[in-house]
This record gives structure tokens, sequence and C-alpha cells, in this order.
């Protein structure tokens, strides 16, 4: 019987077995109820080359006033141009998206759009 986190994560098993041949870095996402974090990993899967979520304290400043703080659409989308920022400044132009099972649409999309506008190419 598969519940709703393994039903998540066999999804995501197959999209890092396609991204893995690619050898190219991943954004992986992964979302929760009250945040969203993003990172950029290295194509041997070793380590984090950057990363950004709405736990930062840079991002809850822009965040403050606006209703429910890091699970919205808006702080994703801020998540996800601070996250191409910091890819730039580490010399990373193109990266495979690795939605770690969640659905493309909503904070997931956002976050998406965000790293786009910000220059990063999938």
């Amino acid at each position: 019987m598969l519940n709703k986190k393994l039903a998540r994560l066999r999804r995501a098993r197959a999209t890092r077995a396609r991204i893995a041949l690619l050898r190219v870095e991943r954004l992986v996402v992964h979302r929760t109820n009250l945040h969203i974090y993003a990172s950029v990993i290295s194509a041997d899967g070793q380590r984090v080359l950057a990363s950004a979520s709405t736990l930062e304290v840079e991002v809850r400043n822009q965040l403050t006033g606006s209703k429910g703080k890091g699970s919205n659409c808006g702080a994703a989308k801020l998540v996800g141009s601070r996250l191409a920022q910091k890819a730039k400044a580490a010399g990373i132009e193109s990266v495979a998206f690795d939605r770690s099972g969640f659905r493309f649409h909503g904070r997931v999309k956002a976050l998406a759009e965000g790293a786009r506008e910000g220059g990063l190419k999938f």
C-alpha cells in the first residue's frame, strides 16, 4: 500500500534517474505546508552549489506584511529568483529541474518561473 509520501518519492526516483544520465546540475525543490526550499546540486550529486528558502532572513524581510509568509506563490517566486542569483554568482547557467515528485503547478511552478526570470535555463 502506497501512502502519499511514498508515491511522491517513487515519482521522484524516475526523474532523478533521468537527470543522472544527463550529467548536469539539478535544481531540487522541496515543499512543505509552511515553507519552500530549493537547491542547486552538482552533477555528481555530492555538493550543494547554491540554495535558497523561505527560512532565510532576507527572504522573510521581503515577505513581511504579506499573508502566510512562506507558503504562497509570491514567496516561491522570490525564492526562485534568489536561487537564480546565487547560481549565477557560482557560475551556473543551466540546470535540470527536479521537482521531487511534486506536481508542476502552484508553488513549484512559481519557483520555476522565478528561477527562469532570474536567468537560469532549464
